[in-house]
């Protein structure tokens, strides 16, 4: 008996959607959360609709949903989310080169389709894969932007008809953030920026009385820390050698990655090559 083929005609459209899948499937449990919590700001089915497809942030969406609910200005909101969301401008000139020669059309489309994830998978094609083309790369975009944005309606109705308490919203932003604060902690000198910038952030609300603190604590701490490492690597005949560049001691289980691994792999298997090489140099 055949068996099933899931794609016999080897469609593209379906081989970009296998890989874009474990993306778009991550997206559903962090979506619902986030319709949910939009729903519990204010956000009406169709708004919550509309802010999915035109902010496309998962943070981004989070910081919306607790500025609103603490009732922050407008104006806070406005510059908080434009330097949260400046990084897009980094993560897009990365990709620029490979999709240069696309229409003027075309590259709005892409850029108001990329977020960090969908980023990524296309940054890791274009570099890996040499088939792998800048419609590939939209089509990734838009299977996740459709993805998230399901799954933050379907949060959002959720949301209608469960009650939720407002203090979950702090909750939810609070331990996304550290995660990702975490996540991004490799060396001590981003150890020490991310201290500096909490403890800029609490003196300068208290200063302002506004979430803009938030905005300049960041900004000062970042050109701290660019200076920083600026001077190290200038001034240091070895700067990765250097403290603050050095790596922070991390739990064992999370040095050795697949790569690591595969790395060893290959240098046990040329060592013992080396080996039989030898032995049979010796029985000539």
């Amino acid at each position: 008996m055949a068996k099933a083929q899931i794609n016999p005609e080897k469609a593209r459209w379906l081989e970009v959607l296998g890989i874009a899948m474990p993306l778009c499937l991550s997206y559903i449990p962090i979506g619902l959360a986030c319709g949910i919590l939009l729903h519990a700001a204010g956000f009406n089915f169709i708004m919550t609709l509309i802010v999915s497809v035109v902010v496309f942030s998962g943070g981004a969406q989070f910081i919306l949903a607790s500025l609103l609910t603490i009732n922050a200005p407008l104006s806070s909101i406005f510059v908080t989310l434009f330097f949260l969301e400046l990084r897009y401008a980094l993560l897009g000139s990365s990709l620029s080169k490979y999709i240069k020669s696309e229409s003027q059309h075309f590259i709005w489309l892409f850029a108001v389709s990329m977020n960090d994830e969908n980023y990524a998978i296309n940054y890791l094609k274009f570099a890996t894969d040499k088939k792998w083309s800048p419609k590939d790369a939209l089509l990734v975009e838009h299977y996740s932007l459709i993805s998230w944005s399901v799954a933050n309606m379907v949060g959002g109705l959720i949301g209608s008809t469960i009650s939720i308490n407002l203090e979950v919203v702090d909750f939810a932003l609070t331990a996304l953030f550290l995660y990702m604060i975490v996540m991004q902690v490799q060396n001590h000198l981003t150890l020490l920026i991310s201290i500096l910038s909490a403890v800029l952030a609490v003196w300068f609300m208290v200063l302002t009385s506004s979430i803009i603190g938030v905005v300049l604590a960041t900004l000062v701490a970042s050109f701290v820390g660019f200076l920083i490492e600026n001077t190290v690597r200038q001034r240091s005949k070895k700067p990765e050698e250097n403290w603050f560049l050095t790596k922070v001691i991390r739990p064992k289980i999370t040095r050795t990655t697949v790569e690591d691994q595969q790395k060893h792999s290959e240098l046990k298997a040329a060592k013992k090559q080396l080996m039989a090489d030898k032995r049979q140099s010796k029985d000539k």
